[in-house]
């Protein structure tokens, strides 16, 4: 329940007995903005700067307790001399409801601070790729391209931006999203659709900004930080089971038509490699451009490039391997998609009246409107009919994250309070087009963008686009960042391209990265490769005899796991737990606040992979429990230790007295560590 206290002109608002709001003559709780702002997109990097004109603070007037429809209301009247906003607090479902009047004209900014304690560590805001702890810093909530590099002090990032304005930075991400978790035990979610900042960098309060005055914020307090983040998924929506082939193998990014595609596939049937899937992108076509191999945006099965791909989908279904393929919510202009889609009036327009053109790098496309009901049942029977009747396994819904903030759609309302939510629209088009389809069961899709409508409609995320290096901001370790901060999102599930994606400036990825990417997906949800976007610059999963057998080992290990992962995701469906867990879950204290290189892949396996070149052992801290190393049988008990880590043998141990124990100690990691 919700309190107040109310002395000397200070006001002090507590929920569940939890200080949340306090507010003073000189450090008042609201404040409202008059402010200009400028936005420029550019290949789905945005630029986006704030330009304040008056800043006005409010004070409290009156307190006001009600009994409206059946639930008490305490009401906060703030004002200055000329205007007056209120803010509303009241308890659903056993969580705080904020609600404020609206903004008085001229004013067309919010801003809330939230108390904090100085030691307070904060999680979430969807899915962050740099820091896991956002303490300290400030979050741009604005779905956009990651970025290439997100480090402003790197030469990559500095080149990025020189080249193609694509450097990105700490904050910039696919999947920004309203919602924090506190150590204090809360997390809050505002709902809104506009752009967002949180500001976690002061020592007293968080500043929360605002756009648009959000319809509501939700405040949740809970005994434990597990169950914190169970509530927001309970609130939100949650992904569901997985389907059961996911389990039985890896999934292979191949390239280049049918014969390659059975040629690479046999190549690692051959050294005992158990396959589940192969994931042609391209089965719709190719497309270069100066960035590298590129894909035809219409889609429609290649027959030139994919010659008999429907008989060689019934061949491989027989033998329990599937194809998987690639769509997004664009359709390039003139090809036939484009040209049926704005002739129906089905593209968002332009300043014209014309189908607006997004340029996403040496060529335009269309952008399909999901405000328009009809254009919806379009592209859903685009999706049926094309990649499901083919007999399509799964596929990666890329992009929507591009929404431009200048385009007219079919509903009237401004592009820019749809473009957070467009992502959470494309995940549900692909989840009815399965769901109608009749096969909700069988079929896969992932997407690297999201919001907060995501979690009901996508059943697994993916990183996005990884450089092929060891960077802490945009390399391996930042897939496990991203995973960890969706976890205290509500997000559950989640794996990335084994090897990353993105090639420019001299970045090849190296044998030695596939093999440490590839250690770190086997105790992920879902393996499965990329080539990137220079394949013939990067080492591949059959570049040589050694990376073939090192791939099936780990798979077959992925694959021994079957049982657990699937305790694991149905822990996730059922109760709001995520697959990968943060380490304070479970051991709330020092130091596991701020671990973000190891993590809990269920509740028994503890997972440390390498992520540094060159490094064969790492130190890590156990929790206070019995633990036995998955690969050697050798028992630690919790606390700091060393441990070896040659390729092969990543350090990953198991509860003790877990009730898998019995399924740990049998499984045969099936290989011996690589010189």
């Amino acid at each position: 329940m919700f309190s107040h206290t109310y002395q000397d002109g200070k006001l002090s608002v507590f929920f569940n007995q939890m200080k949340i709001l306090e507010h003073t003559s000189e450090h008042p709780v609201l404040m409202l903005q008059r402010n200009q702002a400028t936005i420029d997109m550019y290949r789905g990097n945005y630029f986006i700067e704030e330009n304040v004109e008056e800043t006005l603070g409010l004070r409290l007037c009156t307190i006001n307790e009600a009994y409206v429809e059946g639930r008490g209301v305490c009401i906060l009247h703030f004002s200055s001399e000329m205007y007056h906003i209120t803010c509303e607090l009241s308890e659903q479902d056993g969580r705080l409801i904020i609600r404020f009047s609206p903004l008085p004209q001229p004013y067309n900014r919010l801003v809330l601070h939230i108390w904090a304690e100085e030691k307070e560590h904060i999680w979430g805001c969807g899915e962050q790729f740099s820091y896991f702890d956002l303490r300290g810093r400030n979050y741009p909530l604005w779905t956009q391209e990651q970025g290439v590099g997100r480090n402003k002090h790197t030469l990559i990032t500095q080149l990025a931006d020189k080249n193609d304005r694509a450097g990105g930075d700490y904050h910039t991400t696919f999947y920004p999203q309203a919602t924090f978790v506190s150590s204090r035990g809360y997390f809050l979610h505002a709902n809104t659709d506009g752009y967002a900042d949180f500001d976690f960098s002061h020592e007293h309060y968080h500043r929360l900004f605002f756009w648009e005055v959000p319809s509501s914020l939700v405040l949740s307090v809970k005994p434990s930080l597990l169950e914190v983040v169970q509530d927001i998924s309970s609130l939100l929506g949650r992904q569901p089971l997985l389907p059961n082939w996911v389990y039985d193998g890896i999934i292979l990014g191949v390239q280049g038509g049918t014969k390659v595609l059975l040629d690479k596939l046999a190549l690692m049937e051959a050294v005992g490699t158990p396959v589940i899937g192969i994931w042609i992108q391209d089965w719709q076509g190719e497309k270069y451009t100066s960035f590298g191999k590129r894909l035809r945006w219409n889609w429609q099965w290649d027959k030139q490039l994919y010659p008999e791909l429907d008989h060689v989908i019934e061949m491989l279904k027989q033998r329990g391997i599937g194809i998987l393929g690639y769509i997004n919510p664009y359709v390039l202009k003139d090809y036939s998609l484009f040209e049926e889609a704005a002739g129906k009036g089905y593209l968002g327009k332009d300043s014209q009246g014309k189908p607006y053109l997004v340029d996403f790098g040496e060529f335009d496309a269309g952008v399909v409107d999901f405000t328009n009901p009809e254009a919806v049942r379009w592209y859903k029977k685009v999706i049926q009919r094309e990649l499901i009747d083919l007999g399509l396994r799964g596929w990666m819904a890329d992009f929507g994250e591009y929404l431009p903030h200048d385009i007219t759609l079919y509903n009237g309302r401004s592009a820019l309070l749809e473009h957070n939510p467009w992502p959470g629209y494309w995940a549900q088009v692909n989840k009815q087009a399965i769901v109608e389809s009749g096969k909700g069961d069988e079929l896969l899709f992932f997407m690297r963008s999201g919001s907060a409508q995501s979690l009901a409609s996508c059943p697994m995320m993916w990183a996005g686009d990884q450089n092929v290096d060891w960077s802490e901001d945009d390399g391996l370790p930042s897939a496990l960042c991203a995973a960890l901060s969706l976890a205290m999102s509500g997000a559950g599930l989640h794996h990335s391209d084994i090897g990353g994606y993105t090639t420019l400036y001299g970045m090849k990825r190296s044998k030695e990265l596939l093999l440490r990417w590839c250690e770190f997906a086997v105790f992920t949800p879902m393996m499965r490769t990329h080539e990137g976007n220079r394949p013939q610059e990067n080492w591949q999963f059959d570049s040589d005899e050694e990376t073939r057998r090192f791939f099936a080992a780990m798979t077959n290990l992925h694959v021994q796991l079957k049982p657990y992962l699937q305790e694991a995701v149905r822990e996730n469906a059922e109760q709001g737990i995520p697959v990968m867990r943060p380490l304070f879950l479970y051991y709330p204290k020092d130091p596991f606040f701020t671990i973000k290189d190891s993590y809990l892949l269920g509740r028994d396996l503890l997972v440390a992979p390498v992520m540094e070149e060159g490094v064969t052992s790492r130190n890590l801290t156990l929790p206070p429990e019995r633990w036995v190393h998955l690969f050697t049988n050798e028992s630690f008990q919790g606390g700091s230790c060393r441990v070896n880590a040659p390729l092969g043998m990543p350090p990953v141990f198991f509860r003790e007295d877990s009730a898998f124990a019995s399924l740990f100690r049998s499984i045969n990691t099936g290989t011996e560590p690589l010189p």
